[in-house]
């Protein structure tokens, strides 16, 4: 591991000097949304003329008024329908007016004040008795696989267990809303937006503008949170555009509050059904694992729920298959540790199940059942520490001293739980660019369009290139979030660090066999990088250099891995669940900056404790809204609900995810917190709950 790091941008985020997107000098119109009340139906008039009475009001536009919209068929884009391109109504909460004004409380006051005349119609919200209309379709991976005959496995087997899971609908919540300040000068666009991909939204722009690529610059500075949510090109982004080429002035669109939980997807709802089939001693013979998630009515996102199931364990028969339920509902979209999030709730609940009908220890059951190749593709792991996470976790929690009965174990009247869950995420690989400049002054700039979405990419990048110089982090100037920087992939999948991690580490070796050949002598120091520049009059040496998975590293399969071991308490007259610590081992090849991994997945098991206890974005099956629209409404973890977190790493080196040795590390803190918390919940009170969240009413 490296000396740990503090984040570099700590200080300026801590004392408020940290500029986001909100706090970027604006002289232009400001942009304020008219969202729909019903969830499907026509818009037949909009009244305009109260909204256009308001000072400062300058335009109200509704279906039509921005020209001919064609879909927006794009991988970069959030949704394929944009606002304003009809007058039909896909989902409560979609955009239908947008009012421009020369101040946001104007246009806030002007939205408030247009009327808008709908047609309702049929509309499907409620998934209840829908079931056999979720239909498989082509995504980035199999909605279905097979391998063996789980009719045969189950046949085998002498225990079996079914179980039936749901997880709820939720969102992203980021602290800084989502927004764009969009200007052309001329026929070139510059657009700044609270982006995760600055070049996946010129790419989606630059098929809405018609321009070339190189005639619109994007840029993100700072993002005060993501989490997915801002991983793609969204409306506001277009509509802003779009405006801004119409009044010849710059136009920004800030979303409130309310808006950011149906303008930029969420993390859908799931239903799950896992059977599990073993031999009597523990050995599974057969997994089944469907999933299926809502999604919006006409567009397709999937969220792989079984995912998790075709790797985690070894098993001769296992079949999957994910499929999604097309509703009149906001469009979803990925959200921090997608897929797995979900899905491994099913299985690792379903395992606990497994363990308790065997009378096996849910550990030495995983063991047990422990896959050394991918039990699907057949592929060796590139490596995996996940044993020694097992091990470790469980000695460091205490594990060897549970009473495995349940309802047995009690402190000061409380009943205490201890559960466990295996945590399992596929590794997403980007290519990336990165350049690394020396200067005659002695310091280093890294430049790259990453970003820095609170995840401390900056600092991870600062690490890199002064270890691969042996310079000091201090003397490392990193620039990130401009497509005017060498092209980066989304800073999505936990996937930076592996991608503009490694091209970093080359542009700066490439850099210092550059610097000797200038100096005519091998092994150079940092520390005479500035005496060759002078020597040569040069101000500066820059060198770039690029890293993309190679074709031979396909032959493994790559996973971040993790155990993860809770205590909770609940009091038996008002059984409300506490978790009241936590232990999380993880093997996720090499650790670059200790201090930032270990916040990253202490963030992530505070993200899996809302999705086991607090967060259920409730739906509305009669009009077709969520029922949540901010913080009083829907639930996150506080500092209450967080309890200590010990936080257990392999000693681990990867050699073919990255140049590094590394892979991601900022969702997998995330998987198996829900179904660990769900686990504990059930040997504390014997009563096993099979949907996320657990309330009070499932244990009363």
């Amino acid at each position: 591991m490296t000396t740990p790091l503090p984040r570099l941008d700590a200080a300026d985020k801590a004392a408020g000097r940290a500029r986001y997107l909100g706090d970027q000098p604006f002289d232009g119109l400001d942009g304020a949304l008219v969202t729909s009340p019903i969830a499907a139906g026509l818009v037949l008039a909009v009244h305009r003329e109260e909204a256009l009475a308001v000072p400062g009001v300058v335009a109200v536009w509704g279906p039509g008024d921005l020209g001919d919209l064609a879909p927006l068929a794009h991988w970069a884009a959030g949704q394929s329908k944009t606002p304003l391109m009809d007058n039909a109504v896909r989902y409560a909460g979609q955009p239908v007016v947008l009012v421009l004004a020369t101040s946001r409380r104007a246009a806030a006051l002007g939205a408030a004040r247009v009327r808008v005349e709908y047609q309702p119609l049929p509309a499907r919200v409620d998934a209840a008795g829908l079931a056999a209309e979720a239909i498989e379709i082509k995504d980035w991976a199999p909605s279905s696989t097979r391998v063996g005959s789980v009719e045969t496995g189950l046949a085998e087997s002498g225990c079996q267990i079914t179980g039936r899971y749901h997880t709820a609908d939720r969102h992203h919540v980021a602290l800084e809303p989502a927004g764009a300040i969009a200007r052309w000068h001329g026929d070139h666009l510059e657009i700044e937006t609270s982006t995760q991909w600055v070049y996946g939204v010129r790419a989606a722009l630059a098929v809405v503008t018609g321009l070339p690529a190189e005639q619109i610059r994007v840029r993100a500075y700072l993002v005060g949170g993501g989490f997915g949510a801002k991983g793609s090109t969204w409306p506001h982004e277009i509509l802003a555009v779009l405006a801004a080429g119409k009044t010849g002035r710059p136009v920004r669109i800030i979303l409130p509050r309310e808006q950011s939980f149906t303008a930029h997807g969420h993390q859908p709802a799931t239903d799950q059904t896992v059977t599990l089939g073993a031999t009597n001693d523990g050995h599974l013979t057969a997994i089944r694992h469907e999933s299926v998630n809502r999604a919006a009515i006409d567009e397709d996102y999937v969220e792989h729920g079984s995912l998790g199931s075709r790797t985690m364990y070894a098993c001769p028969n296992i079949e999957t298959r994910d499929r999604i339920l097309r509703l009149h509902r906001p469009q979803p979209t990925f959200m921090r540790a997608p897929h797995e999030g979900p899905g491994m709730v099913g299985l690792e609940i379903a395992m606990d199940e497994l363990a308790v009908a065997l009378g096996r220890d849910p550990v030495e059951l995983r063991l047990l059942n422990y896959a050394d190749a991918d039990p699907t593709s057949g592929k060796p792991f590139s490596s995996k520490h996940l044993r020694e996470c097992y091990q470790r976790g469980a000695g460091h929690f205490g594990w060897r001293q549970r009473d495995p009965r349940p309802g047995v174990m009690r402190d000061r009247g409380q009943l205490i739980g201890w559960g466990m869950a295996s945590a399992l995420m596929s590794t997403f690989r980007f290519g990336a660019t990165a350049r690394v400049t020396a200067r005659r002054d002695g310091t280093l700039l890294v430049e790259t369009a990453a970003h820095e979405i609170g995840t401390g990419v900056g600092t991870m990048l600062a690490i890199v290139v002064a270890e691969s110089l042996g310079a000091d982090p201090s003397k490392v100037e990193v620039r990130l979030g401009d497509s005017h920087l060498p092209e980066a992939g989304g800073t999505v999948g936990s996937a930076t660090t592996m991608g503009v991690g490694s091209a970093a580490r080359l542009a700066a070796l490439g850099l210092k066999g550059r610097m000797e050949q200038l100096a005519g002598e091998p092994h150079l120091r940092f520390e005479e990088f500035g005496e060759v520049l002078k020597l040569r009059q040069l101000d500066h040496l820059a060198e770039e250099a690029s890293w993309a998975p190679k074709r031979e590293e396909g032959a493994f399969a790559m996973n971040a891995y993790g155990a993860v071991f809770v205590e909770v308490r609940i009091d038996p007259e008002l059984p409300i669940p506490r978790v009241s610590r936590c232990v999380g081992a993880y093997s996720v090849g090499r650790i670059v900056n200790p201090v930032g991994a270990r916040s990253q997945i202490i963030g992530g098991i505070t993200w899996g404790i809302g999705q086991a206890l607090l967060e259920d974005s409730r739906f509305d099956p009669t009009t077709g809204r969520f029922l949540a629209h901010g913080f009083g409404s829907y639930h996150i973890p506080v500092n209450a609900d967080v309890p200590p977190i010990d936080v257990l790493f392999a000693d681990e080196h990867d050699p073919h995810a990255s140049a590094l040795g590394a892979r991601g590390v900022g969702e997998i803190g995330t998987i198996g917190v829900g179904a660990a918390i769900a686990n504990a919940v059930w040997h504390a009170t014997g009563r096993r709950v099979r949907i996320l969240p657990i309330l009070v009413e499932h244990l009363l």
